[in-house]
């Protein structure tokens, strides 16, 4: 059986008190069976929320692909490891657009994590530019095609992919949820046809792109969405837990 998962990205938001605050209020959520909790706040955060004994699974927000070295301002797996992170996220858009980052860089980061023993969380999506031009098969196709075709079935299986278009992350807009299974379906496909049903049918794939408490359980309600990444409800306690009672 897939996991559920619905993932908080905190982006560049809070300053400490603020996290403080969120992190005690989210604790006081219960430990849900069927449904993973996560939450990816700023790095300088992630040793001291490592140390509570808490219901909440921590992941970073980004890694380096190198395990050490002269490369200030990085963040290594190995570091992350350390502290007993459990996920991360790789190709995230705004790594993408605003950083540059590439499709070979981060399959580098999406392996040095998992050499390390932490979940990658690979982010896919088009612009809209792509989906008016009927392009957006073929944008996640590409992004996805590194990790595809190698990862062995070890790595793919400590994999989570997680499906946001572009053009619905904090604009309000949000796919509909037949348009996101038919994506969501779609990758497994993609995942299907290089390896096997029963490994496709393993692998967790959430939907992030305004989800919000009012179209979660939609969303959610889909055969092959396990899930959510969450951006700007995940910021307010009320909203995200709602979000996680979606399942």
């Amino acid at each position: 059986m897939r996991k559920k998962i619905v993932a908080g990205n905190w982006k560049m938001n809070l300053d400490n008190s603020q996290a403080s605050e969120l992190f005690n209020q989210l604790n006081k959520i219960p430990n849900f069976e069927n449904v993973e909790i996560v939450i990816a706040p700023a790095h300088i955060y992630l040793s001291r929320f490592s140390q509570n004994k808490s219901n909440i699974i921590l992941a970073a927000q980004d890694v380096s692909e190198n395990d050490n070295g002269a490369y200030t301002g990085d963040i290594s797996s190995t570091m992350l490891s350390s502290i007993n992170i459990k996920y991360c996220l790789v190709g995230h858009s705004e790594r993408r657009n605003i950083h540059k980052e590439t499709d070979g860089l981060i399959f580098k980061k999406a392996k040095a994590l998992l050499k390390n023993g932490i979940t990658p969380i690979f982010c896919c999506g088009e612009s809209i530019e792509e989906r008016n031009n009927k392009q957006e098969y073929e944008t996640v196709r590409k992004q996805l095609s590194l990790i595809i075709n190698n990862l062995s079935e070890d790595e793919i299986l400590n994999t989570v992919i997680a499906y946001e278009p572009v053009w619905a992350i904090g604009t309000g807009l949000t796919a509909s949820s037949k348009d996101a299974q038919l994506m969501h379906n779609y990758i497994r496909s993609l995942i299907e046809k290089k390896f096997s049903n029963n490994i496709s049918s393993q692998i967790s794939i959430l939907y992030g792109g305004s989800c919000k408490p009012d179209n979660s359980k939609e969303l959610f309600s889909q055969k092959d969405i396990d899930g959510g990444l969450i951006g700007g409800a995940s910021l307010n306690a009320d909203s995200f837990i709602s979000i996680v009672n979606s399942f």
